[in-house]
Order: structure tokens, then sequence, then C-alpha cells
């Protein structure tokens, strides 16, 4: 072999070396925190031996597979109850488990026809909604889902307002839904409407009328020292930076 193409395979093959001795951080996190993990994670592994995978979808479709076995080192769910649920099945260490963030709770409406609503008059949203639809999360897995039905219910508009609900698998399908236009509004958190320019908040749910927004944070059984790392890195200053830009704030004590 001449020693052009000798040198090539040396590095091929440290290039490869390289690629397989890094540390795989496996990342399953609630679909609204997931695009400012991305950029917290994209700083992070600059000049470091590691890859960051983040897999976003619902709080308990992530818990679900990782109960089915899904590979995963670090799980942030949007609510506590999957959170605990995953620690109940031994999946997740107890010990490991912190509230990273907090969020609100807000009616979006596409921006061209946004218009506010008074959350406090029982007709207005009905009224406003006519015979269009309202796009929530799912609530059996979606925690924002979750959060807008006990919002509602608190507020004594679910009964009015569940016959035209349109189901999401996650938070951002149902901002997108308000996005194109194919429901009149939409429950989301605050995050995913400061960051979808096709939309506008329209009213914002009063913090007593749900449980409080928290985003829990643990590592699943079995993760090393380096999905730790990630972990602590993610309370550090550079961490929060990306998150209240993104409009994140302290979680409720």
């Amino acid at each position: 072999m001449s020693k052009p193409l000798l040198l090539a395979a040396l590095a091929l093959g440290a290039f490869v070396t390289a690629a397989q001795a890094a540390d795989q951080i496996r990342i399953f996190a609630a679909a609204s925190v997931a695009p400012s993990l991305q950029k917290i994670a994209d700083t992070y592994v600059a000049g470091k031996d590691v890859a960051v995978t983040i897999t976003p979808a619902a709080s308990g479709a992530l818990a679900k597979q990782i109960e089915a076995g899904a590979p995963a080192d670090v799980f942030v769910s949007a609510d506590r109850k999957w959170m605990d649920y995953t620690v109940e099945k031994g999946l997740v260490d107890k010990t490991s488990v912190f509230d990273l963030l907090g969020n609100s709770l807000v009616l979006v409406a596409a921006k061209d026809a946004a218009a506010a609503v008074d959350l406090a008059d029982k007709a207005a949203l009905p009224a406003a909604l006519g015979e269009e639809r309202l796009a929530v999360g799912e609530a059996k897995s979606v925690p924002a889902g979750a959060y807008a039905e006990e919002a509602l219910k608190s507020l004594g508009l679910y009964d009015a307002l569940a016959p035209r609900f349109a189901p999401a698998e996650n938070v951002r399908v149902a901002l997108q839904l308000v996005a194109r236009g194919e429901a009149r509004f939409g429950i989301v958190y605050g995050t995913d409407a400061a960051a979808e320019p096709g939309v506008a908040v329209v009213a914002t749910f009063p913090e007593t009328s749900h449980a409080p927004i928290v985003y829990p944070i643990g590592l699943v059984k079995g993760a090393g020292p380096a999905a730790a790392g990630f972990v602590t890195y993610l309370k550090g200053p550079e961490a929060a930076a990306v998150f209240s830009a993104a409009g994140f704030v302290k979680p409720a004590e």
C-alpha cells in the first residue's frame, strides 16, 4: 500500500475508532422542551468526545417507550405524573430526579386572526370558537392536554368545549394545527407560542386554574457518567440562558 493510501486508511481508522469511543447520551424529552435541549446539546458537545441524541414526543409516550426497553439515558417529562410513573416502575433513578423548569399555559390563535379572549367570561371562548376546533394535546399521554383539561374544568368551560377538541399527539402538533388554520384555537405552553411566528397568544390561563407546570428530569437506570455530566450542565448558567430565552421559568417550589 502506498504511503498516501496508508495514511488515509489510518486516518479513517482513527475516525471510526473515535466515533465508536464517543459517549452516547440518549435523551427522551417532552416535545415542548426538546428544541431548547438541542441548542444546549449542540454547544455542549463542541470539543468533547460525546454525542447527544434527543428524541422528542409526548411525555407519556416516552415513558412507555422506556418501559418497553427503548435505549435512553435521560428522561425529561413535562409533568410529575409520567416521571413518577418511570420511578415507580424502577426505570429512572429516584435520587437523580429534580424539577428543571417551569412554564405557562396559554390560548393561541393564528396570528392573522387573533383577538383577545376573556377567560373569566364563560361565554367568550365558546362564542369565539363557534363550530370550529380547539387543538389540545391528548390528555392521557400529553401533559399539556391534561393541564388544559384541568384548567377548562376549573374555569367552568370544559363541558362546552370538549366536543370541539382536536386531540393532538403532542403539544407541538396542537400548535401546528393552529398555525396552519386547521384549528381556530389551541391550548399550548407559553414557550411553544413564543417559538411559532404563525400564532399569537390571546389569553393566559390563571396559574390557579391548573397544577404548576414543571419539567422534572432524571437519569434512566444504567445511565453512565456522561449522561450525569450533561444533566449537571443543564443546571448551569449557559443552559439557563437558553431556557430563559425560550420563555421557560424557574420551576414552582
